[in-house]
């Protein structure tokens, strides 16, 4: 490796523009997917749609932030695939565009009451192509950290895309609580488009060091004995059940995490009447605590392997599916803070910080971009767009707004998560413990 001719010094330098591309680069997509979970969940039904019917106009609205999901998995297997053919560096820097351009460009859309039908149009529009950015970001990010890393701390490096994660989130949740420390109407009235524009400062640092980032160590060793080599029909031929794993494992967690951080929010807005300014200020605490827990996970990750830290956050979440609903459903400020600082700031992090190393290391340096990517976001398409959609949809569907289908997705979700983790087979590939 090109790593045996490189100094302390420069080692250190690299590993730092490297932890500062991927943790901006999930800044970005998650500063944008809790701003629009939360806008959608407020504000869109009332400016990008027709208010005659609040009711579906608050789905429809909900409805688009699923939109951003099904482009996804297109944009993984596409930025994926390319990520093995040309690299992991140019399709970091690709991604990054396209979602930063889309995020900023969102908050310069006319309201319904100025171009009509166009509104929702573009807002369409805009959620889709970011969704194809979106797509390859976290397995561009996770792989480029993990493939950057020495042996031993290949655990605790996967997870910096998860520390990325809870920085947006902070940032994000942060932005609206103070926007709303007088309530929901200047947001409504305009305030919501500040944090969208404002997004493009966090694109243009993006942008400048992913510009400069190394290729891998990895990839670049096996870059030289590719010539016509097709990374995805390679996959379908040798390796389905890496394949299976990792869009399984998405498919649980993304069903768990989107509903402690989605859900909840268009839960607790809709049929709590829980203001903005509480439920940003409970995204913001469970972002502080996941920002100390997520280094150590990353920790245990290289201590134990990622394997046995998935299944503990699988099956911790499992245990802790109906005390977080009943805790919603008091409606209560601090049973709120609680039940989302749990799942947001412990459970899930638990659950997503080994994700780098683990989905890494079911496949081989050649198709690891495009295993990841389609995968992953495959998984992330079912559950991350229709989990909390379907559960809101159960919730609404009930004459009493049970939430026990809640509990019964969330139960199911977790099962997944340690089933499938259970059935690592990363140890075929790598020499790596993680």
């Amino acid at each position: 490796m090109n790593n045996t001719i490189e100094t302390e010094i420069e080692k250190k330098k690299r590993l730092r523009k490297v932890a500062t591309a991927t943790i901006v680069g999930s800044m970005l997509e998650w500063y944008d997917f809790y701003l629009y979970a939360t806008m959608a969940s407020i504000v869109f039904a009332k400016v990008f749609f027709d208010t005659s019917d609040p009711g579906t106009a608050a789905m429809q609205a909900f409805a688009t932030f699923a939109i951003g999901f099904i482009a996804r998995p297109i944009g993984g297997i596409f930025f994926g695939y390319f990520g093995d053919k040309f690299g992991r560096k140019k399709m970091l820097f690709v991604t990054f565009l396209l979602m930063g351009v889309c995020t900023t460009a969102i908050g310069l859309i006319p309201t319904y009451d100025t171009i009509g039908v166009w509104a929702p149009v573009l807002l369409v529009f805009f959620r889709i192509v970011q969704g194809l950015g979106a797509g390859a970001e976290f397995a561009g990010a996770a792989i480029t950290s993990y493939e950057h890393a020495s042996e031993e701390k290949r655990g605790s490096q996967g997870a910096w895309p998860a520390l990325g994660l809870n920085l947006g989130l902070l940032l994000s949740s942060l932005t609206v609580f103070l926007l709303t420390l007088n309530g929901d109407e200047f947001l409504i009235n305009g305030g919501w488009r500040i944090p969208f524009i404002l997004s493009f400062v966090l694109v243009l640092v993006g942008l400048w060091v992913r510009k400069s980032l190394p290729e891998t160590p990895d990839y670049a060793e096996v870059k030289v004995e590719k010539v016509k080599y097709n990374p995805f029909k390679h996959i379908m031929q040798t390796n389905m059940k890496g394949l299976v794993v990792v869009f399984v494992i998405a498919i649980g967690y993304n069903a768990l995490s989107y509903i402690f951080k989605t859900f909840s929010l268009a839960y607790l807005t809709q049929f709590k009447g829980v203001s903005a300014h509480v439920t940003s200020l409970s995204v913001t605490i469970a972002s502080l605590v996941a920002i100390c827990t997520i280094p150590f996970f990353g920790w245990l990750c290289d201590r134990w392997n990622s394997k046995k830290v998935l299944m503990l956050g699988g099956g911790l979440s499992l245990l802790f599916a109906y005390p977080f609903v009943k805790l919603l459903e008091t409606g209560n400020d601090i049973s709120i803070y609680i039940a989302v600082a749990i799942g947001t700031g412990i459970l899930a992090p638990m659950m997503f910080a080994p994700q780098g190393s683990f989905l890494s290391r079911q496949f081989p340096v050649e198709n690891r971009s495009t295993g990841v990517s389609s995968g992953r976001e495959l998984g992330t398409a079912i559950a991350g767009g229709f989990a909390p959609l379907g559960a809101l949809g159960l919730v609404a569907a009930s004459p009493t707004h049970s939430t026990t289908g809640v509990i019964v997705i969330l139960t199911l979700a977790a099962l997944l998560v340690v089933l499938t983790a259970a059935c690592d087979q990363g140890y075929r590939f790598s020499k790596y413990k993680n």
